[in-house]
């Protein structure tokens, strides 16, 4: 039996102040990494500063990179701290799907990948992955799905009653688009859990469904891991060849930056990252 790294014990991490300090730029931040003239410099986004050749961080914010990783290996590193550590936590640190289960992946991105990837290390045995886009549908065939569904198909619920047996007992939505969630919460068996990590304004969901089979709907953010002890730990799954991060990134000159976005739009890539 193949084990995993061991994982924090106890409730999920609850990142109450990451809306304060880190997704709301402006006056609403308690204070700056930066100031010119008493004034902040930039608004320091999700903690970071995108296409800078610099950044300042909080150090609570630093995870460190084992020795071991290779130089030719650092371009990796810049996915995890967003996109693949919310897609695999998601898996590993809330969802924790097991040998024994199913699961319904929705949306076949870099997050929905990096869930899958999870999945696949953690040997669930029923990996469902949906989407609209063929390749990505191969791709995650490729990566360790054991069964794929198209998104446009009017009969996705039935599928993954069939492929399941009655039921997935996991599901993971990356599209936060309500039809999509409706056919997730109707293709949970009873007693079966949704994870969301995106929603938008006014979105509804009916929750009749959830409450008359005892399912389950939980919010996910960055895939409610503590990075400095998460990022290690994929890496060293990847070391051991059980999570091959490396099928989904592909690196772009920065002055291809619109060449990039463009490839990303299409879905040619999964994930994107300039290099300087």
């Amino acid at each position: 039996m193949r084990t995993l790294p061991d994982l924090p014990d106890g409730p999920p991490v609850q990142l109450r102040a990451v809306q304060r300090h880190q997704l709301r730029p402006g006056p609403r931040r308690r204070s700056y990494k930066a100031t010119a003239d008493g004034q902040p410099v930039g608004s320091s986004f999700f903690g970071q500063s995108s296409f800078g050749t610099h950044a300042l961080v909080s150090e609570r914010d630093l995870a460190k990179v084992p020795e071991w990783v290779a130089p030719d290996d650092e371009y990796l590193l810049g996915p995890l701290g967003c996109g693949v550590q919310t897609g695999a936590g998601a898996i590993l640190n809330v969802l924790r799907p097991g040998p024994t289960d199913s699961l319904v992946i929705s949306g076949t991105g870099a997050v929905g990948l990096s869930g899958l990837l999870a999945a696949a290390a953690a040997g669930v045995g029923t990996i469902i992955a949906v989407d609209i886009i063929p390749e990505r549908l191969a791709l995650a065939r490729d990566l360790g799905a054991t069964h794929v569904i198209d998104g446009n198909e009017e009969d996705q619920v039935e599928q993954i009653h069939d492929l399941t047996g009655g039921g997935a007992t996991h599901a993971f939505d990356t599209t936060g688009v309500a039809p999509v969630l409706t056919r997730l919460v109707d293709g949970l068996a009873w007693g079966g859990n949704l994870g969301i990590v995106g929603a938008a304004p006014g979105m509804t969901l009916d929750l009749l469904p959830v409450m008359q089979l005892g399912r389950r709907v939980q919010g996910i953010v960055e895939g409610n891991s503590v990075p400095r002890v998460f990022i290690p730990q994929l890496l060293e799954l990847r070391r051991q060849g059980r999570f091959p991060l490396e099928k989904l990134v592909t690196t772009y000159p920065f002055a291809e930056l619109e060449q990039a976005i463009a490839a990303t739009n299409a879905g040619e890539a999964v994930k994107a990252v300039l290099v300087h």
